[in-house]
């Protein structure tokens, strides 16, 4: 079995430590301090409030923690100094779209200009990981073995329960908001690489997508590199968790990979099943109950997680991710990040304290949890 390499991005709400709000337009020296500290892993973003570590190229997880805690440490360092902190999860509870100043960058302008209010309402963060796919693997098949699973990933990864000041009704509202977009979501049904990249021709001949990044599906092969990349999960305040969710995909594609003929049986059922699954998994996350192959009926995400530790268990012990499942458990039983949030922010509407609103407090939440 091949040890794929792999890489993660994470995008960061910068927040002003006083006001708690996610700040519009962050002075141009935090930002160049934030990219003196980063180097050529730092990365901008659509808002300028916002900003990403795109990370080296990894082959084990002890060099993917090392880096992660290290950038998420000297980015609160280089922040300080102006009174600004950085926020990770899905949504930021103290944001407000309307205030928000887009990045001054001819990409991010064109998104702005062609997509109007679906862009300037797409105040969001994710959590991306890139897993190798080596040729001569068909990249497709590979992505649809993989693809079943992805809502379980998502359901452990919400984050984003809070929305424009109040609570959405979503434990991933970021997954909702997300669907404004075109090409975002599941993919299309595709038999092999030649038919995704007939696709995306024609796309391209319609004037639908002026370049093959302009498809962001939760799971796609990544135009730049020879991977696949997961774009389906919220960030993560806590970085053990991203941890986590990018071990789990790796594990995924590296057992993907493994198959004699991955993707065999994806097929329109498995895709419905697949909307279903991510529908539960943003609505309910950890709580839902999911429609699983080989399970009667629907089944808790214990379980499905549990069916998955059968599966998955010897490709994550090869991959040094033998605690991959003890972990995810761990997410289940203490709760996703949209669950404390949601459960500080019912309990300080009830009981304000030290004079903070109830979204001031889920964004003081937040900033230690991101800063761990």
């Amino acid at each position: 079995m091949s040890h794929p390499r792999f890489g993660i991005e994470e995008e960061y709400f910068l927040t002003d430590l006083q006001s708690l709000r996610m700040i519009g337009s962050p002075p141009p020296q935090a930002i160049e301090a934030c990219r003196a500290a980063l180097g050529v892993w730092f990365a901008t973003e659509m808002f300028q409030g916002q900003i990403e570590v795109a990370s080296p190229v990894f082959s084990d997880f002890e060099h993917a923690s090392d880096f992660l805690r290290g950038s998420r440490q000297a980015l609160r360092a280089a922040l300080e100094p102006f009174a600004l902190g950085m926020l990770s999860a899905g949504s930021h509870p103290l944001a407000d779209w309307r205030e928000q100043v887009p990045t001054d960058e001819e990409h991010f302008q064109y998104l702005f200009e062609r997509y109007g209010h679906v862009a300037r309402r797409s105040v969001l963060s994710g959590l991306h990981v890139h897993v190798e796919v080596v040729e001569p693997l068909d990249r497709i098949a590979v992505m649809n073995e993989v693809l079943p699973w992805t809502p379980l990933l998502l359901a452990l990864s919400c984050s984003s329960p809070i929305w424009d000041g109040a609570a959405s009704g979503f434990m991933s509202y970021r997954q909702t908001a997300c669907d404004e977009w075109p090409r975002m979501g599941i993919p299309p049904l595709f038999a092999d690489q030649r038919h995704y990249d007939e696709h995306l021709a024609l796309l391209m001949r319609i004037g639908a997508i002026s370049q093959p990044g302009e498809c962001w599906w939760g799971v796609r092969p990544a135009a730049r590199f020879p991977t696949l990349e997961l774009r389906m999960t919220d960030a993560c305040p806590r970085v053990d968790d991203a941890l986590t969710l990018a071990a789990f995909f790796r594990v995924l594609v590296a057992h993907a990979s493994a198959q004699r003929r991955p993707g065999l049986l994806y097929d329109q059922t498995a895709r419905s099943m697949l909307e279903e699954n991510r529908w539960r998994a943003k609505h309910q996350g950890i709580h839902a109950r999911f429609l699983v192959e080989g399970i009667d009926g629907d089944c808790s995400l214990a379980q499905w997680l549990e069916l998955a530790e059968q599966r998955f268990a010897e490709t994550a012990q090869v991959l040094g991710a033998a605690q991959l499942f003890e972990r995810a458990r761990a997410i289940i039983d203490r709760g996703t990040s949209a669950d404390r949030q949601l459960a500080l922010f019912n309990l300080a509407s009830e009981q304000p304290q030290n004079g903070r609103s109830a979204l001031g407090q889920v964004a003081e939440l937040l900033l230690q949890e991101t800063a761990g």
